[in-house]
């Protein structure tokens, strides 16, 4: 970092800025591993050699501690050690599309769409719409929106999937429960310079906005399509006055699902079959039930179940989120422990 070269460079000093913050957090962790391993060596040696009944009972107790504190940072200097994720850091795009249902469908995607903002809320995250097609019974057919803070993607990216929801529809007249579902796909979005997107290789196209009229809508062209002509990949955005800004929208959407792409290539390669995030949007296929009737949200990946629906629809999903983490967590240092 001290290097000349370096120094000139922010993104470099950026970029290893945050390498050594993670190595420094390591390095501090077994530090303090190091330090309760020789207090409970010291700890046992007087616990073997003490006759006094007080005394003996004490560092008995000592020992309990230390070693109680000893597996405490053995695992959280397992996972410190872990390969870090290149996304871990990211800002999320999350894309919510109606699935099977029909109308019931997009209202349950409307839904989602709240529950999202009211977690990113609830932990202090910034949410900007970047496009959404409404169905005009307020539901939608799809939306999409960036989520910018700590640990947005780290944290948003186990909700990529099928959600299924079972309830009685308001337009139903028989009171029969009806099965819908929505999908919904988190991507990272990636710093500027982590992916090059040539000039040449987009096409944008300029148009006036949908929905509600207004002087703005009537008179001025805003709307941005943006198409990345190698791969076909078409994003658009269009609810910023600013036609710069749905550029900018669109740009941060496009580079994400190009990123995606990457990613999913790069892990295909060393992994093999990498399932999508979003399969059909089926009603067979599902992570997450939202059982309206019973009140009960149940998560198919971890088997856990929670009877207080309305919570979770308000953004309570932290319960379920750190269970995803700890269960990915495990299932990495048993992967490193089988390749040892």
């Amino acid at each position: 970092m001290s290097d000349q070269a370096v120094a000139s460079d922010p993104n470099a000093i950026r970029r290893l800025g945050k390498e050594y913050a993670q190595l420094q957090a390591i390095v501090e962790l077994a530090g303090q591993h190091g330090r309760v391993v020789d207090e409970l060596e010291g700890a046992r040696e007087i616990l073997s050699g003490e006759a006094d009944p007080d005394l003996s009972e004490m560092a008995r107790e000592e020992v309990q501690r230390l070693e109680a504190e000893e597996v405490r940072l053995t695992g959280e200097l397992e996972l410190a050690l872990l390969p870090r994720d290149v996304t871990a850091d990211a800002d999320a795009i999350v894309e919510i599309r109606a699935g099977a249902g029909g109308d019931e469908a997009g209202l349950f995607a409307a839904e989602l769409y709240r529950m999202y903002q009211r977690y990113a809320e609830s932990v202090h995250w910034n949410v900007t719409l970047v496009d959404i097609n409404e169905t005009g019974i307020g539901g939608v057919k799809e939306v999409i929106f960036e989520v910018r803070g700590q640990g947005a993607f780290n944290r948003l990216k186990y909700e990529s999937g099928v959600h299924r929801v079972q309830r009685v529809p308001a337009t139903e007249s028989q009171g029969r429960v009806h099965t819908s579902t929505a999908t919904v796909a988190v991507l990272p979005k990636p710093d500027e310079l982590e992916i090059e997107i040539k000039s040449e290789d987009i096409r944008v196209d300029i148009y006036h906005s949908g929905g509600a009229g207004g002087q703005n809508v009537n008179k001025v062209a805003t709307a941005v399509r943006m198409t990345h002509i190698p791969t076909g990949l078409v994003v658009t955005s269009q609810k910023e006055r600013s036609q710069l800004q749905n550029r900018q929208n669109a740009m941060n959407v496009l580079s994400a699902r190009l990123w995606d792409m990457q990613l999913r290539e790069q892990q295909e390669a060393i992994a093999g079959d990498r399932r999508a995030q979003v399969g059909t949007g089926d009603r067979s296929e599902k992570i997450r039930t939202y059982n309206f009737p019973q009140s009960r949200v149940t998560d198919h990946r971890i088997n856990m179940t929670s009877h207080n629906l309305q919570r979770f629809l308000e953004g309570g999903l932290d319960e379920f989120v750190d269970a995803l983490l700890r269960d990915e967590q495990a299932r990495k240092l048993a992967a490193v422990g089988a390749g040892s």
